[in-house]
């Protein structure tokens, strides 16, 4: 079963993907990712590969025959392909060159542009889960790219409130929001000619660090190359700072927030940007998403992030000194 179901209390669409129950465990000595494997060329730097098991298909199966007048599905359609960072096992995104990470850059800018260029495709979802604590059994190093045929909620919400300020002040919340964070200070962790790296005021996680570029631009399809170049050393400095701060590799789920594509211009209040969702709020304890959270989206963070930008910087300077 692959298909899309409407849920009416909230007004959003719901992935049902029962067939990924099924996918096979991998045998303990074998990687589908690593060359040699038969699925993947025997050299590669970084490579799309398409997911054996994918939620969202260009050919997707007809629903369920399970929809009346209340209950709604909709074709499961859209894209989900798997982004290979490197063709060894067991290296991580800090651990690899800035030229190294801005092939990985190229490549997701590449591959933003060919499934955009669906016209079914309303949103294209960059992103990377890291670590077994958010559900990730495949060491191998691999992000993912979701092409939705739907904005999904999250995205739609801040759409709103970043058109209605654009509307209201003629600027864009996203250039703003930044401006305020820089003239205060205490939240910024660091930041190059291009980008940005800062704990927001408002941040969920403890260690939920945004990434944001200076220019305000729509999506990564819009950078130059410098900004391809900026952005693979922020990457690296930003994942490896979070691996600093307790001397082992820490979990986390990184988005990339670009503009809808096939929709509405976006342009003058949208504002390419990235969030870490780090599930630690400490070395040996996870923040959990409890009812709060979950069943209201309520978010509680128990930790000031003033106080946990200051632990950043402290283990962004360690990182950059182990570099030397």
């Amino acid at each position: 079963m692959a298909e899309m179901r409407w849920h009416p209390l909230i007004e959003d669409w719901v992935m049902i993907a029962s067939h990924r129950q099924n996918r096979p465990q991998m045998p303990k000595d074998w990687c589908p990712f690593c060359p040699g494997s038969g699925k993947v060329p025997d050299e590669f730097d970084v490579y799309e590969y398409d997911n054996d098991f994918p939620a969202l298909s260009q050919n997707p199966p007809t629903p369920d025959d399970v929809a009346n007048d209340f209950f709604k599905v909709k074709e499961a359609y859209g894209k989900c392909e798997v982004i290979l960072y490197s063709p060894e096992h067991t290296i991580t995104l800090p651990e690899l060159s800035t030229a190294h990470i801005e092939k990985l850059v190229n490549l997701w800018i590449e591959r933003f542009n060919v499934i955009s260029a669906d016209e079914k495709i309303k949103y294209v979802f960059i992103f990377e889960n890291r670590g077994e604590v958010v559900g990730v059994t495949m060491p191998h190093p691999h992000g993912q790219i979701y092409g939705y045929s739907i904005i999904p909620k999250k995205i739609e919400l801040e759409l709103n409130s970043s058109k209605k300020y654009f509307d209201d002040k003629g600027k864009c919340i996203f250039c703003d929001m930044l401006k305020n964070e820089q003239d205060f200070g205490e939240r910024i962790i660091f930041e190059n000619e291009h980008f940005s790296v800062f704990l927001p005021f408002f941040t969920e996680y403890p260690y939920g660090v945004y990434i944001m570029s200076k220019r305000h631009i729509n999506n990564i399809a819009e950078f130059t190359d410098a900004e391809k170049a900026a952005f693979a050393d922020t990457l690296k400095q930003t994942t490896g700072m979070l691996d600093a701060l307790f001397d082992y590799k820490f979990p986390y789920m990184m988005c990339m927030h670009n503009a809808p594509v096939n929709s509405e211009d976006t342009s003058d209040y949208y504002h390419f940007h990235v969030e870490f969702f780090p599930p630690m709020r400490a070395a040996d304890k996870q923040k959990f998403n409890a009812s709060s959270e979950t069943g209201v989206w309520a978010h509680c963070n128990p930790t000031a992030p003033e106080d946990k930008a200051k632990e950043l910087r402290e283990a962004h300077k360690k990182f950059l000194d182990s570099l030397k």
